[in-house]
Formats: structure tokens, C-alpha cells, sequence
């Protein structure tokens, strides 16, 4: 059975910039009455929240779609500081890594 790394990843983020479970839910458009407990559920892995309400709360914690989906905390790290890249920047790494990658 394979475990999804999106409910770690999403307490890891929420928490980096502590915030609460209910503070990121309202913040992303949830009602204030509900906002925890769904956020305790999607946390726990008991729900997955929709491609949507996923991308606001990454918008939210400052961290990039995929950062969710990493499996590892060195790929969540590389998605974080890639994404904060310029298209330049990219561009330029994605040369460095594929030299690297050929050698």
C-alpha cells in the first residue's frame, strides 16, 4: 500500500510558518466552524483535498504545487528552492545538472 506524502508535507508547511489548522483553512476559503477539523482531516490523510483547494493552500504556504507530492524531504527541499527560481535560473540549472548527469 503506498502512502501519499501530501498529508506530512501539508503539516510540515503549515507549520514552518505557524499557522494554525484553522487559520489555513480560512485563509483558503473554507468556513471558519469547519476550517480545523477539515484541515485535521486532510492532515491525517483521511481526505484529500481537490486539485483547487490544493493549489491555495500552497499559495498559502508559500511552496510550490508539487512540494505536496515529494517523497522525500531532500526532493521537497529542491522543489521549494527551484520554484523560487528565475525562468533564467532554471534554464541555466537544468544545463548544469544535465552536464553533470552526462558525465
Amino acid at each position: 500500500m503506498y502512502n501519499s506524502p501530501l498529508p506530512d508535507r501539508l503539516k510540515q508547511a503549515r507549520k514552518k510558518l505557524g499557522i494554525s489548522q484553522k487559520e489555513l483553512g480560512v485563509r483558503v476559503g473554507m468556513d471558519e466552524s469547519s476550517a480545523s477539523g477539515r484541515m485535521n482531516h486532510y492532515e491525517k490523510g483521511r481526505h484529500v483535498p481537490d486539485i483547487q483547494t490544493l493549489k491555495k493552500m500552497a499559495n498559502e504556504l508559500k511552496v510550490p504545487l508539487n512540494y505536496f507530492f515529494c517523497e522525500d524531504d531532500q526532493s521537497a527541499e529542491l522543489a521549494i528552492l527551484i520554484a523560487s527560481l528565475s525562468d533564467d535560473e532554471k534554464i541555466s540549472l537544468i544545463a548544469s545538472l544535465t552536464q553533470i548527469e552526462n558525465e
